[in-house]
């Protein structure tokens, strides 16, 4: 009999402290969700800021395997991510707080103040930056390596060209909200990489925490197994990525970034990226962004990359059923936490329960939790930095609805 384990992993988060972030976005707080949502291990947040730390220390404790615990047993891996001198962003995971500390030393004269915001900008280059996070023995890869402000690719072509020397000593990529492994599989050589899904989160609410999220084979959870993990070591590997529809995501489709208007990328090209209507810009999408990337059509995956399965938050599920355009309203809250109290955790009720133990509650939301498992929940696509709507089956868009700015930090 084997005796791996599965677990459900969020690698990317961030803590009040960083820019735009909810209040609410403590440890404690993002403890209390993560097992609603149904995951077993997240990111720590911004653990390069002392402030954090103070917070961290506070509410959690460490534990054996480089992990801190919550008093309900949720696991932190520590985890931060960092912005480069190209404005290219990275996810940097730690095995323990002396790694912290000993890469704090090595980039404090590399950054203004590492405790102003808890994503710091760090005045090197990707190579250099990797070279010091390899030889203190912790793992860096690409954070929303497709949007087109900081991810890899609005700077790059390879990811061989950010890290220079150290690509070989790379394992994984974040997808970000606006690709799925579909889409980027189309990209040869990142046929070498793990490809990690993860929420990015800036609330704690399970709308946002684990939007995104991975589910890793190991033999217990500790740093070293979730290393093992992400590069694929000794039978530990990744079994499942679960995100967005890229449609969902807000850089998705070429769009402008002032009146909102979808744009053929080639008929943008021509325009010189400015709106022919407003004249602003006309932000690139990632779908476009990696068919000028791609040497593959789609359908080729390494043998080692798993299932995708695309994910919609339950608030957002109910809200659409119930035809609510607010997935915070007291009605929505109040269903949601029913079907919680029921069933146990989010991904429980959106992927595995029998619909019809899901119809006991509402009959109505069951026959939408299946219309999003048989993918036929459509979209108005998201660009432009405005994440796509959720439309009925058989309903037709009314774009001017979907051009609502975000407007306030639960829109993260």
């Amino acid at each position: 009999m084997s005796d791996f384990i599965e677990c459900n992993v969020d690698l990317h988060m961030h803590g009040l402290y960083s820019g735009a972030v909810s209040k609410s976005m403590i440890p404690k707080v993002i403890a209390e969700q993560a097992p609603l949502k149904g995951l077993d291990i997240v990111g720590s947040s911004d653990i390069l800021n002392n402030k954090w730390v103070k917070l961290i220390k506070e509410q959690l404790k460490m534990i054996d395997g480089g992990l801190l615990e919550a008093d309900n047993k949720t696991k932190f891996i520590l985890q931060t991510e960092v912005e480069d001198q190209n404005r290219v962003h990275h996810i940097i995971l730690f095995p323990n707080f002396s790694k912290v500390e000993e890469i704090r030393e090595k980039l404090k004269n590399k950054c203004k103040d590492l405790d102003v915001d808890g994503r710091p900008k760090i005045w090197m280059g990707g190579e250099e930056l990797a070279e010091i996070c390899i030889e203190s023995d912790c793992l860096i890869g690409f954070a929303h390596a497709f949007t087109p402000y900081f991810g890899l690719f609005s700077k790059f072509n390879s990811y061989k060209e950010c890290y220079g020397s150290k690509w070989n000593k790379i394992h994984f990529l974040e997808l970000g909200l606006s690709a799925d492994t579909n889409m980027a599989d189309r990209i040869s050589e990142l046929h070498n990489l793990t490809f990690t899904s993860n929420s990015d989160a800036h609330s704690p609410w399970p709308n946002k925490l684990g939007r995104e999220f991975n589910t890793f084979k190991v033999k217990e959870i500790t740093f070293e197994e979730i290393a093992k993990a992400l590069k694929r070591e000794a039978g530990r590997k990744s079994v499942l990525n679960v995100g967005f529809n890229p449609l969902e995501g807000k850089y998705h489709k070429t769009r402008c970034i002032g009146c909102l208007t979808f744009f053929d990328p080639h008929e943008a090209k021509k325009l010189n990226w400015r709106c022919n209507n407003c004249s602003k810009p006309i932000k690139k999408g990632v779908d476009f962004r990696i068919e000028e990337l791609s040497d593959l059509p789609f359908g080729n995956h390494p043998e080692h990359r798993p299932e995708y399965k695309h994910i919609i938050p339950l608030s957002e599920i109910i809200a659409l059923a119930l035809g609510i355009n607010n997935a915070w309203s007291v009605k929505v809250q109040t269903i949601w936490k029913e079907f919680i109290d029921k069933f146990g955790n989010e991904i429980d009720i959106l992927l595995n329960v029998d619909i019809n133990n899901l119809a006991n509650i509402n009959k109505e939301i069951a026959r939408y939790v299946q219309f999003f498992r048989e993918e036929k929940i459509e979209y108005v696509p998201g660009g432009a930095g405005v994440y796509g709507k959720l439309l009925r089956p058989g309903e037709q868009p009314e774009i001017e609805k979907s051009k609502i700015k975000q407007k306030s930090l639960s829109d993260f």
